[in-house]
């Protein structure tokens, strides 16, 4: 009994797990209650292996499409031709119809469409043979889309999920809209491109404005000519004041002889140079108004500790997180009063973690600003050396030069200033000059910053960019030594200037 059925083509549904699977029933094995398929087709994708075989616990669901005949011939291509749907439809070698049966036991609810209840016990022939359908399918128009049969998965993108079946109202009602959307035949799409220089000469420019002018003065909207939008008031930016204010001054600091370099702020404002003399006389004329050297050692070095924190990295670099990496800096300073605002930006770099080495020479007798300050100094946690070998050799983060002074210019023929000098320039670290001397004096460290006191001095090439600190010098102690000054620090302490 089970021979009879060698050779058949059938479909065998295994659920939604394993799918539904095609093919031509190679072996039947009644004891272990298996069935065997070759050439088989899952989900309608040929499978790579020649042959299947199922349990019977797999199968939900079994059809039998085809009977094998001797007049028919199956082969592997008509297999692909069909493998979209569950009909597998031989061809005979010679002129006739195939036959298809099922069986009543799987088939008495469903019926496949195109085709009559069959019997259980005799053959029915087929409603159409593969020679027909495939001479339908060649003389159908090129634009003709196919539309597979619901019951198996035609979708080459997903090939091993299955397609449940649609049916309902919903089901139904959107298949009409596919229809009404893609039924359109290909033809029917104009082959010629849109014409827009055709389609921009219908538009009449000349008509149109004349129209809205026309509606303008009827309905009193001015003379206003064509094309020429109507007036609307300024926008100001939120930092625009909207009243209106007095031209702008750049120029607001007269100096009554030029030092023979102008600068200029981030603003705008000029900045002019004075020269070495006019710059002590300014000095002088502030302290004796009360603005002493400790006052002045006090600003600037809290102006010259500033600008250092920030080329430090700022907050970046000096946070609590960040106790593993504090910076280092070395301080070379000579045994004047420049040198001693160097001694005041080490402590107050000191007093915010930095890590502070003071290079100052051993003098049998220093000026007491000098004296004081390094008192100051010695309480902080910052270390002092008198001797370039002392100094490190690894490169620091910063170094602050204060080695240089118009008033002793004797101090570069000294040892331990060209010492220190060929030190600072083999480090390689960024040099920050504080209060650079002027004039034919050559400084030997070349500096990437300078921070100049007050009013700018004209510095060198090798002073690198020039920046200015407030040190507190009143208005009218500038009217006094003839400078008409207006402050160009606005907000800051500490300003950079550019070169003009």
């Amino acid at each position: 009994m089970a021979a009879d059925w060698l050779g058949s083509i059938v479909s065998i549904n295994c659920g939604n797990t394993l799918g539904v699977y095609q093919g031509c029933v190679s072996a039947v094995d009644l004891i272990n209650q298996t069935i065997s398929l070759s050439q088989p087709f899952h989900n309608g994708v040929k499978c790579l292996v020649p042959e299947v075989t199922f349990r019977a616990g797999d199968i939900s669901e079994l059809k039998i499409l085809e009977i094998p005949s001797e007049s028919l011939k199956y082969t592997s291509d008509q297999l692909n031709d069909h493998s979209t749907g569950f009909g597998y439809l031989p061809t005979r070698q010679q002129n006739g119809t195939g036959k298809q049966k099922q069986t009543a036991a799987h088939n008495s609810a469903q019926n496949i469409p195109g085709q009559e209840e069959p019997s259980s016990t005799s053959p029915q022939p087929c409603s159409k043979s593969f020679v027909d359908r495939h001479n339908e399918a060649v003389n159908q128009p090129k634009n003709f889309r196919r539309r597979h049969n619901s019951l198996g998965s035609s979708s080459s993108r997903y090939p091993n999920q299955v397609t449940p079946k649609k049916s309902g109202t919903k089901n139904g009602q959107l298949k009409a809209r596919d229809d009404e959307c893609f039924g359109d035949e290909l033809e029917e799409i104009p082959d010629t491109d849109f014409d827009f220089e055709g389609n921009l000469a219908l538009f009449d420019k000349a008509a149109v404005f004349e129209e809205i002018d026309t509606h303008e003065r009827r309905g009193g909207g001015g003379t206003r000519s064509r094309g020429t939008p109507n007036e609307r008031p300024p926008t100001y930016r939120h930092d625009e004041n909207i009243l209106e204010s007095e031209p702008i001054v750049y120029r607001k600091i007269v100096v009554p002889q030029s030092g023979g370099q102008e600068y200029c702020t981030d603003s705008g404002l000029v900045v002019p140079s004075i020269s070495y003399v006019l710059h002590k006389k300014l000095l002088c004329v502030a302290e004796k108004h009360g603005l002493s050297v400790e006052r002045r050692l006090e600003m600037s070095g809290v102006c010259a500790s500033q600008m250092a924190l920030t080329l430090l990295g700022g907050p970046n670099r000096l946070n609590p997180k960040n106790v593993h990496q504090r910076p280092t800096v070395a301080l070379l300073c000579g045994p004047h009063v420049k040198g001693a605002q160097g001694i005041s930006c080490g402590r107050h770099l000191a007093n915010h973690d930095v890590d502070i080495i003071l290079f100052l020479p051993n003098f049998v007798k220093m000026l007491e600003p000098v004296t004081n300050e390094l008192n100051l100094f010695c309480q902080t946690q910052g270390k002092q050396v008198s001797s370039v070998k002392d100094l490190p050799e690894c490169p620091v983060d910063l170094v602050i030069n204060c080695l240089d002074c118009n008033e002793n210019a004797f101090l570069c023929d000294q040892p331990w200033y060209r010492a220190a000098v060929d030190w600072a320039n083999h480090n390689r670290a960024p040099v920050l000059n504080i209060d650079p001397p002027v004039g034919d004096h050559v400084q030997g460290i070349h500096a990437k910053w300078s921070l100049e006191l007050g009013l700018p001095l004209a510095l060198g090439e090798q002073a690198g960019r020039i920046y200015l600190c407030d040190i507190g010098i009143p208005q009218k102690v500038f009217r006094e030594v003839g400078i008409s000054y207006h402050s160009p620090f606005g907000c800051k302490f500490v300003i950079p200037l550019h070169s003009m």
